[in-house]
Order: C-alpha cells, then sequence, then structure tokens
C-alpha cells in the first residue's frame, strides 16, 4: 500500500511564490477570529491574539475549537436569555 503525503503540488506552489497566496475563509471561529485557506496551494492560516495571520498548527486548531465551543454557547445562552425576557 502507498502511503500518501499532504505536500502541495509543484504547479501551485510555484504559482503563490510568484504571485502570492489567495486566501478564502474556510471557517468563521468567532467575529474576529478566522480560519484562511490558500486557493492553490491549501496553505492553512489563522488569526491570532494580535489580529496578524500565522499558521494553523495542530495546536492553534484546538484553540480555536475550545474558542468556537465557547463562543457558539455563549451566543445561545444569549439568545435564550433575551428570547425569554422577551416574552415576559
Amino acid at each position: 500500500m502507498r502511503k500518501t503525503t499532504n505536500k502541495p503540488a509543484l504547479i501551485p506552489k510555484v504559482y503563490c511564490n510568484l504571485f502570492g497566496h489567495d486566501y478564502e475563509v474556510s471557517k468563521k471561529v468567532t467575529y474576529h477570529v478566522k480560519e484562511y485557506t490558500c486557493k492553490h496551494c491549501k496553505k492553512e492560516l489563522t488569526t491570532n491574539s494580535n489580529g496578524q495571520l500565522i499558521e494553523l498548527t495542530p495546536k492553534f486548531k484546538e484553540i480555536n475549537a475550545i474558542l468556537e465551543r465557547i463562543y457558539t454557547s455563549r451566543i445561545e445562552r444569549l439568545k435564550k436569555k433575551t428570547f425569554s425576557s422577551s416574552i415576559c
């Protein structure tokens, strides 16, 4: 059985070296933290605490997953609170 790797193909890598990356938002973690992926070479980035783009490592993937879980639960809690107070 052949072992596959996640290395990008040569053509997209050369394209990004010549023209730069073409990032698109792949995931919205919160309203200010997002994950980006290059359309050509599939390089992944995220925003750090200062708002700068950094490479998406397994550590940052875990941080973003926890942050997303906290953020969504907080939003749901606020929606329930607003909904219940508007009924009364």
